[in-house]
């Protein structure tokens, strides 16, 4: 039996949904936004979903008091198993490794706590936690669950857990963004960084970018992107001049939500080319994030809904 997705018809008996499939639906959107936020990548997270339903049709439901814990602990060691082989896969990675981009709700972006637990910024940091400690992390910092329903999740005991959250806290608070800037703010920031870039304005990318601001950019080896992180207002702007200086091509770009923050889609000759996020601080922009690859440009297309409840 396949997975059951919001946008097919749910499996039914004489008219009523079946309860296995009831349940799952309700929290779908809740079991993706767990995945994705541990693995990165849309297409791993809707994979997890896929191995947390067949487990689930196959859970005695009289034995389950509460149902919502029940599948987030299912979609927990799913992902656990999947983040663990994927190890691999992202040391083979042609290039700089970038999370899979989605095109999100407008109730994404007005939710300041949601939107900067899927932020590309956030998430990056979260790449440089163990499985363990971003499992337990995800779970108690962004979706605030307790410490003994997380050691069921991921098999250590309720004193392990605090220890791992602690540790994972410390580790990302030393790393994530000095602080949350409100959605006009950064919408701002990043309508002036499209005007700079749209006339080719050394000037204006250089009084928009922050000076320490760091340029990452992902083409999975499929599209030309830079090797290594681009550190600095002077090279990253002139890096961007110079590359659109040096081709003819017809570069539009046009604002986007990603991940819950503004973005720009960009479209060479029409076809899209790319998604640039961006992580904003005190009005200047500190964190570029270009995906260029194409395997991940599949989710910008269509809102990807996501939810912490």
């Amino acid at each position: 039996m396949n997975e059951p997705s919001g946008t097919t018809e749910p499996i039914a008996d004489g008219g009523r949904t079946d309860p296995a499939t009831e349940g799952f639906l309700a929290h779908r959107n809740l079991l993706f936004t767990v995945a994705y936020e541990m693995l990165g990548s849309a297409a791993d997270a809707e994979d997890a979903l896929q191995e947390t339903w067949l487990r689930w049709v196959k859970v005695d439901l009289e034995q389950v008091s509460d149902q919502r814990a029940y599948l987030v602990r299912i979609v927990t060691r799913r992902a656990l198993d999947r983040l663990r082989t994927m190890k691999r896969r992202k040391e083979e990675y042609v290039g700089q490794w970038l999370p899979e981009p989605l095109l999100t709700t407008p109730d994404v972006a007005e939710d300041v706590e949601l939107a900067e637990s899927v932020s590309m910024a956030l998430m990056l940091v979260l790449e440089t936690l163990s499985p363990t400690e971003r499992a337990v992390f995800v779970l108690r910092e962004v979706f605030d669950v307790g410490y003994d329903e997380i050691a069921a999740a991921v098999g250590k005991t309720p004193a392990t857990v605090r220890q791992i959250a602690h540790r994972a806290r410390r580790h990302v608070d030393a790393r994530r963004p000095r602080e949350t800037v409100s959605p006009s703010q950064a919408r701002a920031a990043v309508a002036s960084f499209q005007r700079a870039l749209d006339t080719r304005d050394l000037q204006g990318l250089l009084d928009v970018l922050a000076p320490e601001v760091v340029l990452v950019s992902d083409g999975g080896g499929v599209k030309q992107a830079v090797p290594r992180p681009v550190i600095g207002a002077d090279k990253v702007a002139r890096m961007i001049i110079g590359g659109l200086g040096k081709t003819q091509i017809a570069l539009t770009s046009e604002p986007t939500v990603v991940n819950g923050n503004p973005a720009l889609l960009l479209r060479v000759d029409g076809e899209i080319d790319g998604v640039i996020a961006a992580r904003v601080e005190d009005a200047r922009i500190t964190g570029l994030y270009y995906v260029r690859n194409p395997r991940k440009l599949t989710r910008i297309a269509s809102e990807t809904p996501l939810t912490l409840r």
